[in-house]
């Protein structure tokens, strides 16, 4: 079975989770196209995304007069169709924050993939993420594309679903996903009950063979490690006045940040304003390998966010064996359980990060292994890449169901 993915920007350096994905229903015997709208601006560091962005098509780099060729192209073989696409694209400019214009440039963008699906012969389409991927898979669909799902990660599908017209999104698509049980909860909100059924939770995965053999910890020290991207809702600036008071008792605390983004420079002054150059390592975007050797070298990751989905370096750190210490918000209280596999913590609360890797210090270094091997037996359990495709595959297949026998 021939399917597309309809991306906004891919690969990027924080998405590899869509890259497992892909090759998890590879495996389960899919052929996929990748649609992106535009390639990723910043370096790909990891070698896998490098070989997946020789994969992916790049629909703007048909250029304007592609883009409109392919519009009035669809125009012209299914006029009707093009109407309500367009009357649509045009209402939901209105909703959006973006504006009409934008949405004209994704009804052009539908049908370049409308008309790329067509001669693919691909039969379903799958959006990642509720913004602007999942309304060209919705247009494209409109203009005589395949059927369509998406998934939907948050924290931004939540905090706009009227701009986003996620309701829409939900009613036109054969399926929706989210990846965890508090993101269907808000999925549901924007939707009648009769659609709630074709909500479905399926977790992002994490491959347990690139696992299979966690390091010891390090018995000495306190070494913390937070991953993401430098911005607002992850809340790496919370960490500066944590450290500086984690410091004045554990003067061998260190936090290595990995990652980079728009508030890189802040952090990197924050830190040096509160003297703390020593205790602080910046490593810039590192490629899975070097991830996987950051998380060996320390006693947990801490995640102070202040809005998320279910954050994929949770998983991963559980799966290294490795406690966490993660704001109390959105699905993270799914996975990481308070004072079993590590510690749930107010978001924005300086002192209660204290607190908690405080009580991480206290740990014998047994104690310490003991919560982290807990941690890799949940997430093992809850999010193997294999199972969680399975489930989209099903779930695919099943949508194909329709369209297949109607040929």
């Amino acid at each position: 079975m021939k399917i597309a993915y309809i991306l906004n920007t891919y690969p990027q350096p924080s998405h590899s989770f869509i890259r497992r994905e892909l090759h998890a229903l590879e495996r389960h015997g899919f052929e996929i196209i990748r649609l992106a709208m535009r390639a990723a601006d910043v370096p790909l560091v990891d070698a896998l995304d490098r070989a997946e962005a020789k994969k992916t098509h790049y629909v703007l780099r048909a250029g304007a007069t592609g883009l409109l060729a392919a519009l009035l192209r669809v125009g012209i073989a299914r006029p009707g169709a093009m109407l309500a696409a367009l009357r649509q694209a045009w209402r939901m400019g209105a909703a959006s924050e973006v504006g009409r214009l934008r949405h004209l440039v994704y009804l052009a963008e539908a049908a370049y993939v409308a008309r790329r699906c067509e001669a693919e012969g691909v039969t379903h389409a799958h959006a990642h993420f509720g913004t602007n991927a999942a309304t060209v898979a919705m247009l494209s669909h409109m203009l005589g594309g395949p059927r369509y799902s998406f998934t939907v990660h948050g924290p931004e599908e939540f905090d706009a679903p009227r701009a986003l017209s996620l309701g829409l999104k939900i009613r036109h698509s054969a399926f929706t996903v989210a990846i965890s049980q508090f993101g269907r909860s808000q999925l549901c909100r924007w939707v009648d009950f009769d659609h709630w059924n074709r909500i479905k939770v399926i977790h992002c995965g994490i491959e347990p063979a690139r696992f299979a053999d966690p390091a010891p910890m390090p018995e000495s020290g306190l070494s913390l490690v937070a991953i993401g991207r430098f911005v607002e809702q992850k809340g790496q600036m919370v960490l500066v006045p944590a450290l500086a008071e984690l410091v004045q008792r554990h003067p061998d605390a260190h936090l290595t940040l990995i990652g980079d983004g728009p508030m890189r420079h802040a952090l990197e002054h924050a830190v040096q304003q509160a003297g703390l150059g020593d205790a602080v390592t910046f490593t810039g975007w590192l490629d899975e390998a070097g991830v996987r050797g950051a998380l060996a070298e320390c006693h947990a990751l801490i995640m102070p966010s202040f809005a998320e989905g279910l954050p994929m370096v949770v998983m991963e750190a559980m799966a290294a064996a490795r406690p966490v210490i993660a704001t109390y918000i959105a699905g993270t209280p799914e996975l990481v359980q308070d004072g079993k596999t590590g510690w749930l913590v107010p978001a924005g609360n300086v002192a209660a990060l204290v607190t908690a890797a405080e009580a991480l210090a206290r740990l014998s270094p047994a104690d310490r292994a003991k919560m982290g091997a807990a941690g890799r037996n949940r997430v093992l359990a809850r999010h193997d890449v294999e199972g969680e495709a399975a489930k989209l595959a099903a779930a695919i297949r099943e949508a194909a169901l329709p369209r297949a026998e109607s040929v």
